[in-house]
């Protein structure tokens, strides 16, 4: 199991881990706070977290553990990351492409998956940031957190040392790339519902179809048929 460290307060995990890395050699570690100032989202993104509240949390894993590529390993992160929330609160969970988890279509939890080279090795440093206990959510309409969306009332300390276990167990499991993108495509968000899209800054009808094995999204446009997407070129609105 990943060696786990308490942190009163940081600016971002994952900048945190980084400064751990070169004592622990090829080894699982993770740190986590209750108390994030600077969290990170991605593609620059910034996570706003209540402190005390909610779980900033980074694990490195080794790139030689894993036999995924890069882009994969990511929606390996985010399926694990689901079945383990699915199992702490009894209640479904989805994953909306390409690194949200999102409980009765509210936002709970974000990951940050980015491969640095420290030390001479590679680790894949997964940052996750989970909303647990926040009820009030100003001006973020579609965020949730495991309280208001399942009613768990969780302990911080006991609830993080759970997800480094299970996270620790089941990242370095090998899976073939069909048994993932199987597994990513039955939990994907909205996935053959009619929703809104924003694609240029022009809302569009469309139908999310599946993700493939290079990460695109492939989305049933209303009148332009099946189109393939990367991030940031195009907007589920819900």
């Amino acid at each position: 199991m990943a060696s786990l460290l308490y942190l009163d307060e940081c600016e971002s995990t994952n900048d945190e881990i980084l400064h751990l890395l070169p004592s622990y050699h090829n080894a699982l570690n993770a740190v986590y706070t209750f108390k994030q100032t600077k969290g990170k989202g991605q593609y620059g993104n910034s996570w706003q977290s209540s402190e005390n509240m909610n779980v900033a949390f980074t694990m490195a894993v080794p790139s030689l553990l894993i036999k995924l590529q890069d882009h994969l390993f990511n929606f390996h992160t985010a399926s694990i990351l689901a079945d383990f929330l699915a199992i702490m609160t009894k209640t479904a969970v989805d994953i909306k492409w390409p690194n949200d988890l999102i409980i009765k279509n509210k936002k709970i939890a974000g990951l940050l998956t980015e491969k640095k080279k420290i030390g001479g090795s590679f680790y894949f440093i997964i940052g996750i940031g989970l909303n647990v206990l926040q009820e009030n959510f100003e001006n973020l309409p579609k965020a949730g957190s495991l309280l208001t969306q399942t009613g768990f009332k969780f302990n911080l300390n006991e609830f993080t040392e759970a997800l480094n276990k299970y996270l620790s167990d089941h990242l370095t499991i090998e899976i073939c790339e069909l048994e993932l993108l199987s597994k990513i495509n039955a939990l994907l968000f909205r996935k053959d519902q009619i929703s809104v899209f924003d694609i240029d800054q022009v809302r569009q009808n469309g139908i999310i179809r599946e993700v493939d094995k290079e990460g695109f999204l492939w989305v049933e446009l209303e009148n332009k048929g099946l189109q393939k997407f990367y991030h940031k070129e195009i907007e589920l609105l819900y």
